[in-house]
């Protein structure tokens, strides 16, 4: 199958999203190889890969996503978010491939309130977010052929994320404690998926950094109550700061971004997070 897809981290969560939507979009172009054949840390693999398939485009959903085991592991973190992304960014550039790099709102510092646009400095405040910026930058330096999309909060009906945390705790618990002074964007990564799956059918050179989340505004906390309200689960949520639950990585007070360059390039429209909360939950149940 010259000249497909290939989705890399195809048995993580956004990889089983992409999925999905192509195949009820009926993409049949596209693949999802298993870790064994497509590890972006093993060259000889990758290499393999792209000479047998010289994929039109390639979308890197592979990445160390634990946030506080990587400040213990920052090597390993480094490895796969900094050095596999440089992997496929080599051979997209020598194959003529298309990177589309899944990254995070973490890069940036978050101390300031305002919708983060795709040239505000990125300043990271832990490992995590400093090993996929690293991977961001090597990516620009190596091919001109990318799209980096920054994400936020991702979750979906696979994997582990925060709403199936909070369904699970939600019926073990009768009473939680919610980070009520951190603020982002909950993201559906089915509408990710959407969005990444009209980026490639556009056909577009536009490359470059680009910001999606689902839009609106929301603290942890709020995101909580959402998840319980929409399920109609009784859980006494109370609101608590940061500094009452620490965690070995710090996170960014504000990570909203500011999506306007992703919809007028692309002309995607972008959920409201709540309703896609909603869609998220009937899926699961």
């Amino acid at each position: 199958m010259k000249n497909c897809i290939i989705v890399f981290g195809a048995s993580g969560q956004l990889g089983h999203c992409i999925k999905l939507i192509s195949q009820q979009q009926k993409i049949d172009n596209i693949l999802f190889p298993a870790e064994t054949e497509a590890d972006i840390l093993d060259i000889n693999k990758l290499k393999a890969l792209f000479e047998e398939y010289r994929p039109a485009y390639c979308i890197n959903c592979a990445a160390y996503t634990a946030v506080d085991k990587a400040e213990e592991n920052i090597d390993t973190a480094r490895k796969i978010n900094r050095d596999g992304a440089a992997n496929l960014a080599n051979l997209c550039e020598a194959y003529g491939s298309v990177l589309i790099h899944i990254s995070t709102d973490f890069v940036f510092e978050g101390n300031t309130v305002g919708a983060l646009g795709e040239g505000d400095t990125a300043r990271p405040i832990n490992a995590y977010g400093l090993t996929k910026l690293e991977g961001e930058l090597d990516i620009i330096a190596i091919t001109n052929k990318h799209y980096i999309i920054r994400t936020s909060w991702l979750y979906s009906q696979f994997g582990a994320n925060f709403v199936k945390s909070m369904l699970k705790l939600g019926i073990e618990r009768d009473e939680l404690k919610i980070i009520a002074d951190q603020v982002g964007t909950p993201t559906y990564a089915i509408d990710l998926a959407g969005a990444i799956l009209k980026i490639i059918s556009s056909e577009s050179k536009a490359y470059g950094i680009y910001h999606y989340s689902n839009e609106g505004v929301a603290s942890w906390y709020d995101f909580a109550k959402a998840i319980f309200e929409i399920s109609n689960m009784k859980v006494n949520t109370l609101p608590i700061r940061t500094t009452e639950y620490p965690t070995p990585a710090a996170r960014p007070a504000y990570s909203v971004m500011d999506k306007s360059k992703i919809k007028s390039t692309f002309g995607i429209a972008i959920p409201y997070w709540r309703d896609s909360l909603i869609t998220c939950i009937k899926a699961l149940k």
